[in-house]
């Protein structure tokens, strides 16, 4: 039955404020990184043009259109120790992070905690999926449940309370819209830390992570093939292709990517495709324009993780090391552990299924109105399809010594228009440098939620049972209908050459429109309703290069995100307000002896308030405030050309407040799958023989964590190490090709046995971590 629509007067409020700036991210990156090409401070990217260069006199044509997208450099003089924007750095600082600022601001300049993972660093560093990426960023922690692919801890908060935006577009919650997806089509993945709704909007109480697409560039074509086979019969291919084209002006990117992911559960495995393009084209020197589509693909037989079972049962299969801590829920199972005999096996249904589809379309221009004033904006329109039809729930039952199953079936249709606008403009107040950003988005999304009304189930053994089918299917349907405005300003002052104040403002408005059928088409009690919010949200603060290369900083920044689960799923008699999230930051950034080394520090307080927790399902609990602390330290060097050497560590202490229930509180517990300590170090040395040869290895340490606000199960801490060594093979070999790589890698070298993730809707199982992998892979370039 479709829902009815409901007409209401639309209230937007506009404001205007006097903008102080402040600048420079602490960059504290997870590895030494080879700095992708960033956007200079003025010129755009294709998707977020920014202003284009005025060309100099020149006689050939290809010249010339090099000159229309050379960056217009500041008017500050350079800083002899600082390199300038794009050469690389240790830590990756001279990326530009469009997610983090509209200003086009490097990440040193940037008024956050940045950091930029570049192409060439998962490729090096073998990240197959964005979640891989997140394992190696700093503080930062993910997980592949199921029910909410490619899930995130920063900072004390999870899922979605950190928006996952798409060359910075927001398509909805974390939880229910992100998907496991492949690098291969990406440029970088970009991570701002801490409340970041002045850019990315509602959500973002915990930061933002950004997955940027593959750009093009002008000059000459560039081609690069990759592929790549495990132990556990995974493969990747891609193939991409970018640069100038026989039409002056016009430039093209092009990738396209397959991958085959086996789990090391039995019969679970994920395979995606990933078509990508996008053209440039320079009509003039004061106006571009541009296009891109994007086809995503994935379709996998989902691992729901091991159930917890109690250690009287399990006996001498009892492990440990995995998890400890005594659970109830369905029965009460007393002391838990992971029994060994179910390492790898699969609880789900045989016709089981997750599937998604999905389309992009974008375009948009950028148009110089004065050398001063450039004018950029962007349009886009997004198509998804996707479905959940599994057994989800796997739950030791005590009594009767046997997993209790149940079946659950969900899909989503979801349609998303939009518009980006900015106004960029240059000028001087009182002799200060000084840059604006105006900017105007909307959007609307359309979403419609069919899911199971009845849930199948059944008793099996723990192990050595027949897995069975998914049995009768009955549904229901549930819509909502989100109208988003918003008005934003950023400006930045620089009151000396090492002194820039940053500010911002947003003011949101947020429309929903929700409704919700019955398996019978009838409409639900208390549907359809509405409801409005009109956060406003904002950040301010300073950087301070007190010498070259040594910068302090320090910022105010605030969020705000729906308090109860998410904004599609919100029930009439849910709590509707939206919670507040503020930050108070501070930290330092030193890059020195001749660019061979960097370092960076900062530490946090955030405090989010009015605050609901679930409590399985779509129950929830009022959890008040959730406090966290924390500080990140990162640091890389090259002490010789050969030598590599990077580590960083993370703490945090998060916890809720004021979080009381009927029958007890959980105040002073730490949210779930939040450690306190996350470090990651590595080491790589390169040997200069004909044929140069490079071994590195890598170590990460995750502190333990919990499954459920209850705190009663904790997943312990682990450590994992990867090795890995690559040969470039010189071009004399082979001829038709300018770089060829061969490299072979051992992921958990130790085979660790641990916990990576729980998902809180589904306690009584948790997610283990993959075992030893072998990978051999070949990278090629011409």
């Amino acid at each position: 039955m479709s829902s009815i629509r409901i007409v209401r007067s639309r209230r937007f409020l506009l404001a205007s404020a006097a903008l102080t700036s402040f600048t420079v991210a602490d960059l504290p990156a997870a590895l030494a990184q080879q700095v992708r090409e960033p956007l200079p401070p003025v010129e755009v990217s294709p998707a977020q043009s920014r202003k284009p260069a005025k060309p100099a006199a020149r006689d050939a044509q290809s010249a010339r259109r090099a000159a229309a997208r050379r960056p217009v450099v500041a008017s500050a003089a350079p800083k002899p120790a600082v390199p300038a924007a794009g050469a690389p750095t240790p830590l990756n600082s001279n990326a530009v992070a469009e997610s983090a600022s509209r200003l086009g601001l490097t990440v040193r300049e940037t008024p956050a905690t940045v950091e930029v993972i570049s192409a060439e660093t998962m490729r090096e560093q073998g990240y197959r999926t964005v979640s891989e990426v997140a394992q190696g960023a700093v503080g930062v922690t993910s997980g592949d449940a199921p029910g909410e692919p490619a899930g995130f801890s920063m900072r004390g908060f999870t899922n979605s309370q950190i928006n996952t935006l798409y060359n910075g577009i927001k398509i909805g919650p974390q939880n229910m819209t992100s998907r496991i997806m492949d690098t291969a089509n990406l440029e970088a993945v970009e991570f701002l830390k801490g409340p970041a709704s002045l850019i990315s909007g509602e959500g973002a109480a915990g930061g933002s992570i950004n997955l940027v697409t593959k750009q093009p560039h002008t000059g000459a074509i560039r081609n690069e093939a990759d592929f790549s086979y495990d132990s556990l019969n995974s493969f990747r291919a891609h193939y991409g292709s970018g640069g100038s084209t026989n039409v002056q002006g016009l430039d093209y990117r092009f990738d396209i990517s397959r991958s085959s992911l086996n789990g090391f559960v039995d019969d679970t495995n994920t395979k995606t495709l990933d078509v990508s393009g996008q053209l440039n084209y320079r009509i003039s020197d004061s106006l571009k324009v541009w296009g891109a589509i994007e086809y995503r693909e994935d379709r996998g037989k989902a691992y729901w993780g091991a159930p917890l079972v109690p250690i009287a049962f399990s006996g001498s299969h009892a492990t440990t090391g995995i998890v400890s801590g005594t659970y109830f829920n369905r029965t009460d199972l007393g002391a838990v552990t992971i029994d060994d005999r179910t390492f790898n096996t699969n609880y789900n249904v045989l016709d089981n299924r997750n599937v998604a589809q999905e389309v992009w379309l974008r375009g948009g221009f950028e148009l110089k109105l004065a050398p001063d004033l450039t004018l950029k904006s962007q349009a886009y329109g997004y198509g998804a399809e996707r479905s959940w039809f599994n057994n989800e729930i796997e739950a030791f039952d005590s009594t009767k010594n046997q997993v209790y199953r149940e079946r659950f079936y969900v899909a989503h249709s979801q349609r998303l228009v939009g518009n980006i606008t900015d106004l960029i403009w240059d000028t001087n107040i009182a002799g200060f440098d000084n840059r604006l950003v105006t900017t105007l988005s909307s959007s609307y999304l359309d979403f419609v939620r069919p899911g199971a009304a009845k849930f199948p189930n059944d008793y099996v053994p723990l192990v050595d049972f027949d897995r069975g089918y998914y049995g009768l299917l009955a549904t229901k349907q549930q819509t909502a209908r989100i109208d988003n405005e918003a008005l934003s300003f950023e400006d930045r002052l620089k009151l000396t050459r090492t002194f820039a104040l940053i500010g911002g403002l947003r003011v949101e408005h947020i429309g929903l429109d929700r409704n919700s059928t019955d398996e019978n088409g009838l409409v639900n009690a208390g549907f359809p309703f509405t409801k409005d919010w009109a956060p406003v949200t904002g950040r301010i603060g300073y950087t301070w290069e007190a010498v070259p290369g040594l910068t302090f900083f320090s910022q105010y920044a605030t969020g705000a995100d729906i308090s109860a689960n998410n904004i599609f799923l919100l029930l009439p008699t849910q709590p509707l307000d939206l919670t507040t999230a503020r930050t108070y930051e501070t930290g330092v950034k030193h890059l020195f002896w001749d660019n061979r080394a960097e370092w960076s520090f900062s530490a946090y307080d955030i405090l989010r308030k009015n605050v609901y927790a679930a409590a399985g399902g779509q129950a929830l609990n009022i959890a008040g405030r959730q406090e966290s602390k924390g500080v990140e330290l990162a640091a890389s060097v090259r002490p010789i050309e050969p030598l590599r050497l990077w580590g960083n560590i993370a703490y945090v202490d998060a916890r809720y407040a004021d979080y009381n229930f009927v029958g007890g509180s959980f105040s002073g517990n730490t949210p779930p799958n939040v450690p306190r300590i996350v470090a990651n170090a590595g080491a790589s040395y390169r040997f200069f023989t004909p044929w140069p040869v490079e071994v590195g290895i890598t170590g990460r340490h995750v502190g333990d964590r919990y499954n459920t606000d209850a705190n009663t199960v904790t997943m312990k801490a682990y450590t994992v190490a990867d090795v890995y060594a690559f040969v470039d093979i010189p071009k004399t070999v082979f001829n038709a090709v300018d770089q060829a790589r061969l490299t072979f890698r051992v992921r958990n070298i130790a085979d660790k046995r641990y916990a990576i993730w729980g998902d809180p809707f589904y306690p009584d199982q948790i997610l283990l971590g993959a075992p030893q992998t072998y990978e051999l892979s070949a990278a090629f370039k011409w």
